[in-house]
């Protein structure tokens, strides 16, 4: 049985980095007494597997994790479990059955993500962004260079936005995701903050992400269903 757990990372949480959060929840999984199958072979480990690994500094309300179940458990119970086992930052959602036909790899399923951005207090740009970065969005392209471990390449962010809005200097953007176009909040706001002449000092920004979908805008929650 193929399941999706979902988690919220807050708090102290955010530091930790993606290989130390699969490793946790190697151990949390064994200690909630959870029947997870094995790979075969001279090496067995647990199948387990993650979607859109988040960056370091960064908090988030829908992470998801797939593994595969020996023994079947109930949503309700294996929620309980895991969160009897959690450290505080780390909280289980929800634990819910996939389905054959959706039993894709969530992190090839990833299609686009929605997060919310805060400036820290004092390190806003100066009175008027808001109205800028909805007049930034608004532009017909956005054209950055985005670096990688090996190269550089110019790209237009604007077809990869697909929705930003502000509210009492809170930001809410919905970004292409995934393994192809994988464009982070804190690329998007270097490009807004260099478009007005602001300096973004470091740290500036307090990125959440809230929710994780595939195509169609269907969470990777969605896809699933609960076990009873």
């Amino acid at each position: 049985m193929k399941v999706r757990i979902k988690f919220r990372k807050q708090g102290v949480m955010k530091f930790i980095g993606h290989l130390d959060v699969m490793r946790y929840f190697q151990k949390a999984i064994r200690r909630a007494d959870i029947d997870i199958a094995y790979t075969e072979g001279f090496s067995p480990h647990m199948i387990l597997s993650f979607a859109a690994p988040l960056g370091v500094g960064l908090t988030s309300n829908g992470e998801y994790a797939d593994i595969m179940l020996k023994t079947p458990i109930s949503s309700a119970e294996a929620v309980r479990r895991l969160n009897d086992v959690m450290v505080e930052g780390m909280e289980i959602v929800s634990f819910r059955e996939i389905p054959d036909e959706k039993a894709s790899n969530a992190m090839s399923l990833v299609a686009e993500a929605d997060y919310t951005v805060i400036f820290r207090e004092g390190m806003e740009p100066p009175a008027g962004w808001e109205e800028k970065l909805l007049a930034f969005y608004e532009k017909p392209s956005i054209l950055v260079t985005k670096k990688t471990k090996k190269s550089e390449r110019e790209m237009d962010l604007k077809p990869l936005i697909y929705a930003l809005s502000v509210s009492d200097g809170k930001i809410f953007m919905t970004l292409s995701t995934g393994s192809t176009d994988n464009i982070k909040p804190e690329l998007v706001m270097e490009a807004f903050c260099r478009e007005i002449g602001y300096d973004l000092p470091a740290f500036a920004l307090l990125i959440n992400r809230e929710e994780v979908y595939a195509e169609g805008h269907i969470s990777l929650e969605d896809l699933g269903k609960d076990i009873g």
